[in-house]
This record gives C-alpha cells, structure tokens and sequence, in this order.
C-alpha cells in the first residue's frame, strides 16, 4: 500500500491481527520492508507491524536532494497518523536507529518503547570522509559498485555468501542512487551524544559484536537512563538478518 505523507508517496505493509499492541519497523539504508522478514514472521502473532519503506527506497518516492533526520522522523509520524497509530512500539536498525533517536527526543508521546539496532550517536571526521566517497561512488559509478564493501561491512565472512544475505545484496543494488545519497547527508548529520540522557523511553540497544557501529551501539546502550543493551556474537551489521533467532530471542526478552 502507499500513502502520501510530508510530500511524498511511501510504501507500506500491515501485518498481524486488528487491535494488537503496533510495531512500527524503519530499515537501514539501501534496503527495504524485506529486510524484516525474520521479524515480521516471528512477531505478527503479537503485534500489528507498520513495515515501510523509507523515503528514496524500495517501492517509496526517491526525491532529490538532502534529506534530515527530522524530515524522515517526519515521515514516520505522517505515516502513523495516516494509519491513526496512537502508541507503538518502534524498531529501528542503522539510520533507522538514528530516526529513532530523534523520535524518542521529540515524540514521547507516540511510543511506549524503542529498540535501537546497530546504530550510532555521531559521525566522527573519519566517517565523513567515507560518506563522501560513497556518494561519489553511487552517483558516478551506481549502486552495484557499492554492493561488494557494504557487504564486508554488513556481514561477517562466513554469512556473506549465504541466501539471505545475497538478498540484502539484491537490495542495494536496486536501492535509488537519489535516495542513497539523500539519507547518507541526513546520517552525516547525526549528532545525538549529548542528548541520550534526555531519552526517557525504555530502550533496547542490540548489535552485532562484529559490525562497524557496534562501539556507537553500546554507547547508547551505556548513556540512555535504564536502557538495555545487548551484544550478538557471530553477526555484523544486519544482525537481525545474519543472527535472527537470537535478535529475535532479544527482542521477546525486552518486548
């Protein structure tokens, strides 16, 4: 389904019965709802999940142009407000971990907790430099260029090469160049450290030991007041794809 918010047309789905508690999934960059499978399938039982595509992927517009952490928590706040969600539970992995962060410091009142998954707080000078060249790399030479190194990043190298990660790999390389681009500016941006504090939701930090943002991940597991942080052996990036049944296992604990 899709739904005009802030200006833009995103793409949704809805799983699980009417008048359970809703889960509300936001994806990492370059990928899309399919990156929740394991999550959908495991919890559609006990949720109503709100699964969409962020702005600039998958099956949603890809305007030009930068875009800002506020304006895709804006999106998210359109879209429950088109779907009339008055409360749920948010789940957000990567930049979607980063929306969630602005949301918990501006949206109390629409969530009851937050999960925020191999994310970070800051982009320190050396991460810029990076996002610099990504983007050059995806305008000048396209996505399938940036698939092989997001991978190394994304996977450890005994999962890489397995089915479910080759689909995320199908992901980024159908990801929008404009929207690509689009969400590495609104992460460049990031800077929430001297905020977590202020969060006051109860907060699920969970990452894979291998992944990257893992020392980001733990920072914000460390400063949020009474979050709970969790760390999964054997799992890089995308760890809720790479270690599902554990990431799953996480998420009843905490849920």
């Amino acid at each position: 389904m899709k739904a005009n918010v802030n200006g833009t047309e995103l793409y949704y789905e809805v799983n699980g019965k009417e008048g359970k508690p809703w889960l509300v999934l936001s994806h990492s960059l370059a990928c899309t709802v399919r990156m929740w499978d394991p999550q959908v399938t495991a919890f559609q039982d006990r949720y109503r999940i709100l699964n969409y595509d962020m702005r600039g992927h998958g099956a949603s517009a890809a305007p030009s142009g930068a875009y800002t952490l506020d304006m895709l928590a804006d999106d998210v706040v359109g879209l429950m407000k088109e779907l009339k969600i008055q409360r749920a539970t948010y789940m957000g992995l990567s930049i979607g971990g980063m929306i969630g962060q602005t949301l918990a410091l501006r949206q109390t009142d629409l969530f009851d907790k937050m999960v925020l998954a191999d994310t970070s707080h800051a982009q320190p000078p050396e991460a810029q430099k990076q996002w610099d060249d990504r983007i050059k790399t995806a305008k000048t030479q396209g996505m399938k260029a940036l698939v092989p190194p997001t991978m190394e990043r994304w996977f450890t190298p005994a999962f890489r090469e397995s089915p479910e990660a080759q689909k995320i790999a199908t992901l980024i390389a159908n990801t929008p160049v404009n929207g690509y681009v689009g969400c590495a500016q609104a992460i460049m941006k990031l800077a929430t450290t001297s905020r977590l504090k202020e969060i006051k939701l109860p907060v699920l930090a969970i990452a894979g030991e291998a992944d990257p943002s893992a020392p980001g991940t733990k920072h914000i597991g460390e400063n949020v007041p009474g979050a709970k942080l969790v760390m999964l052996k054997n799992a890089a990036h995308i760890a809720n794809v790479e270690q599902a049944e554990k990431f799953n296992q996480a998420l009843r604990d905490f849920l």
